[in-house]
């Protein structure tokens, strides 16, 4: 088993980056049903939980807001299949007004 402490790595032992920024939908899915194996299984101390709890909800908002972006993507394919002008999407653009 890895070292929860190791840079770079998150306490939730999935090895998932401690920067969430760089995680993509499904890796972050796959780290947050890890966090909740790891708390239903009702073995770690109460200062692990705690910290496994805190990433659990930072890895729940990072897939909401993927989720939250790719449903914007949607809306303006759809609109522009609707006869409005399409427009690509910037994904830095849409990093500025979540920020």
């Amino acid at each position: 088993m890895s070292n929860p402490h190791d840079a770079g790595t998150a306490p939730d032992g999935a090895g998932a980056p401690d920067d969430l920024s760089e995680l993509e939908f499904e890796g972050a899915l796959d780290s947050l049903e890890n966090v909740v194996d790891r708390l239903e299984a009702g073995e770690l101390s109460l200062e692990e939980a705690l910290a496994t709890y805190e990433r659990g909800v930072a890895l729940s908002r990072r897939c909401e807001a993927l989720l939250s972006r790719a449903e914007r993507r949607i809306d303006e394919l759809v609109t522009s299949a609707e006869g409005s002008e399409l427009r690509p999407f910037d994904a830095e653009e849409e990093e500025d007004e979540t920020a």
